[in-house]
């Protein structure tokens, strides 16, 4: 809805909330934008080219990918030591499905179009994790990796890629997993005395998508001087 707001015509993504993907294209429509609800699993690369498709054919080219679902069917929140191999690699693999699926299929046209943006939806918990968040954390810490390595190589065709990463926010799915408790010892630390709200991640995307972002990308880490001296000489 920020995104409308500020001018974009918009394709909303939805697996089983049919209901609330249409109240926010009906909401978007009242007020004089362009939505349109398209249903997929952004982890399963047909569906996704299908939702691709509809959008790109009811609202024209796709410039601007906003990346916020994930792929992890069972989220998992437990100790290290009390997890085995199969849940941590359904989480790690279902996180950053979720970005390189659709990244990969939406690619193609931006870079036709000499133009484009994907913004990633990460996680303070990929550089600071908590008990309980190994797996989460590596899946994020995942995603920001890739995040990188795609803005050093769609930079070149004038496509920006780049992650949001917010810190503890009120939403319906980080409702359950976080205790009174935890959430007020969060709020202490925050400099702001508050947690993060969903309309303050929204006003970050719409931001990067803007053109007053036009030369914000993410970068790859630093190459130390040693190891670019071993690669020149």
């Amino acid at each position: 809805m920020r995104l409308a707001r500020h001018g974009a015509a918009v394709g909303v993504n939805y697996v089983h909330s049919e209901a609330a993907a249409r109240e926010v294209v009906a909401t978007i429509e009242a007020a004089g934008g362009r939505a349109l609800a398209v249903q997929g699993d952004v982890g399963d690369s047909e569906q996704v080219q299908r939702m691709l498709d509809e959008v790109t054919a009811a609202l024209g080219p796709i410039d601007t990918l906003v990346l916020n679902a994930t792929a992890v069917r069972d989220f998992i929140i437990a100790p290290f030591m009390a997890m085995d191999w199969a849940q941590v690699e359904h989480m790690v693999l279902g996180e950053l499905r979720a970005v390189w699926v659709p990244s990969k299929l939406a690619a193609p046209s931006m870079i036709s179009h000499g133009r484009g943006c994907i913004i990633v939806i990460g996680s303070g918990l990929s550089r600071a994790s908590r008990p309980g968040f190994s797996a989460h954390s590596a899946g994020k810490a995942s995603c920001d990796a890739l995040v990188r390595s795609l803005a050093a190589e769609l930079g070149p065709h004038c496509i920006r890629v780049n992650v949001v990463a917010p810190g503890l926010t009120a939403t319906d799915a980080s409702a359950p997993h976080i205790d009174p408790v935890a959430r007020e010892m969060i709020t202490r630390f925050t400099p702001l005395g508050r947690i993060a709200h969903p309309e303050d991640v929204a006003g970050a995307v719409a931001l990067l998508a803007s053109d007053d972002a036009g030369f914000v990308t993410s970068s790859p880490a630093p190459i130390c001087p040693s190891a670019a001296a071993s690669r020149c000489f």
